[in-house]
């Protein structure tokens, strides 16, 4: 099982859920079954078959370049990192 960690911001599509356990052995795998709970959510990350923009993701402490073709591994921590706007 993979861990996603929900940022606070996107929080109100997993009706307030901070992390959520699921499958997968790529991001597309765990997007796609973090979307068959919180389908809301999952639109917010994925768009277009990649990430949305403005979207980052770490897998295990370290971003990812690799789009929804990241590997994950059991165990693997997935963060959400929504682009931060302001001035």
């Amino acid at each position: 099982m993979v861990t996603v960690v929900i940022p606070s911001p996107l929080r109100r599509f997993s009706g307030g859920v901070e992390r959520v356990e699921v499958e997968g052995a790529s991001l597309r795998q765990v997007f796609e079954n973090l979307g068959r709970h919180y389908p809301e959510l999952r639109d917010r990350i994925v768009y277009d078959d990649d990430l949305r923009p403005g979207i980052a993701v770490s897998i295990d402490d370290e971003i990812t370049e690799d789009g929804l073709l990241a590997r994950v591994r059991d165990g693997s921590v997935v963060h959400i990192m929504p682009a931060m706007g302001g001035g």
